[in-house]
């Protein structure tokens, strides 16, 4: 187990580059878990997203897409029945307004094509940083860091950043990575947070990058149990 106490700079960038190399080994499919055929496509389910599970929004995009799918019609779109196809993602009506008003700001701003800058992408409504940089990375291969849940408290437990801010993780994760590698070192962090590093229990005893982390010990550390724990 290492420790971050007494950690220079460079060792701590050393340290990150080799638990992203662990992780692409162990992760080797890591990728956006949200279904898409399109940045506009993304973009909404993103933001979506929030608040409940990929799973979900993946079960409901077929439908709203089938329906609204392009900026202009989900811009027009009837407020009662883009709801009803919205609420099992909940906090459906705050989700359809901010889906509408980012569909409509498209087709007026930027001409019913979604921007592929960050500093346009966070004036849509609904839309931050870390919406934006899913869909830069995702949808436009443009390299960013994106702070989800699990991005933050990997970051914190890894001993990356003591910070809860998403705009500081974003910038102290970036240093530590070279930024042609940012969207996929994301996905994998959000892999082994999914799969592995729970918020609540661990399974270190079969985490790949054990001898690498700071909060070793967290949770589970006998290699059978953790491994039970580990989901696929």
């Amino acid at each position: 187990m290492t420790t971050t106490a007494q950690e220079s700079a460079l060792a701590r960038t050393r340290r990150a580059r080799r638990v992203d190399r662990a992780l692409a080994v162990r992760y080797p499919d890591a990728h956006c878990e949200l279904d898409f055929t399109s940045p506009f496509e993304l973009l909404v389910a993103t933001v979506l997203s929030a608040q409940t599970t990929d799973v979900r929004v993946n079960l409901t995009t077929p439908t709203l897409f089938a329906r609204y799918p392009d900026p202009q019609s989900l811009a027009a779109a009837n407020p009662d029945e883009l709801e009803e196809i919205l609420k099992p993602t909940g906090f459906f009506r705050a989700k359809a307004r901010s889906v509408t008003g980012l569909s409509q700001a498209i087709v007026e701003r930027f001409g019913g094509e979604v921007p592929g800058r960050l500093k346009d992408l966070v004036t849509l409504p609904g839309v931050g940083r870390k919406t934006a940089n899913v869909v830069l990375g995702n949808a436009f291969g443009v390299p960013g860091i994106t702070t989800d849940t699990h991005v933050l408290r990997l970051s914190k437990r890894l001993g990356y950043t003591e910070s809860d801010d998403p705009l500081v993780v974003e910038r102290e994760l970036g240093d530590l990575l070279p930024k042609k590698d940012w969207t996929m070192a994301c996905h994998r962090l959000i892999f082994h947070g999914r799969r592995t590093c729970f918020a609540r229990r661990p399974a270190c005893g079969a985490c790949p990058v054990a001898a690498l982390c700071p909060s070793y010990g967290a949770g589970e550390t006998d290699p059978v149990k953790a491994a039970a724990l580990v989901k696929d």
